[in-house]
């Protein structure tokens, strides 16, 4: 069998492939072997006699099975990890992420008129000390402050109604006993006068 180290490389150039790539029929090694420029090696490609193979199929089947399964959180147990949970998860990214969400709800709450701004300040700085966990204890909080809030202001709202009770009482008291002094007064007065006038007759 002849060397056909040359048909081989020619015909790699030019179909623009490597050299493993190239087929050359085992049957017509001689009339391959006659070829010696590119022009004969396109004609025996246009035969049929020199194939370009297939690429070799790399399926992705297992691949794509095992991300659905670490999507789920298999493969993810002690002996699957190498770096530290600090290195595989970094505190300062999970710490962003929270401070994020948590200012993100406190200024849409703002915008909707749901806190005011002194509450809205209050929170933030809470946030930022570590005092919630997450969105759901932040919006806890939230509702537990209003329900408080309006309650006081509900008990400080009868507590005036009240101490204004009191007071238009005490000023109708003290016009009554003014009134009455008057009355009183005028009583005796006119007694005086009647008095006065026997005394002068």
């Amino acid at each position: 069998m002849s060397n056909l180290r040359l048909q081989k490389r020619l015909a790699a150039d030019v179909m623009k492939c490597g050299k493993n790539k190239v087929w050359l029929d085992p049957n017509e090694t001689n009339e391959i072997a006659n070829a010696n420029s590119r022009q004969n090696i396109r004609k025996l490609i246009k035969d049929g006699l020199i194939i370009r193979k297939p690429v070799a199929i790399h399926s992705r089947y297992r691949a794509r099975r095992h991300t659905l399964a670490k999507r789920k959180g298999r493969h993810s147990g002690p002996g699957k990890r190498k770096g530290t949970a600090n290195a595989r998860m970094p505190r300062k990214v999970v710490w962003i992420r929270r401070m994020r969400v948590l200012r993100r709800l406190l200024k849409k709450y703002r915008e909707m008129k749901k806190i005011d701004k002194h509450l809205y300040r209050n929170l933030y700085l809470k946030a930022k000390g570590n005092v919630f966990k997450s969105k759901r204890v932040l919006i806890e909080f939230i509702h537990k402050k209003k329900t408080e809030t309006m309650r006081a202001k509900y008990l400080s709202d009868q507590a005036e109604a009240r101490r204004n009770r009191i007071k238009d009482a005490r000023k109708r008291r003290e016009d009554r006993v003014e009134l009455k002094r008057k009355e009183l007064l005028l009583a005796y007065q006119k007694e005086d006068e009647a008095a006065a006038k026997k005394a002068a007759a």
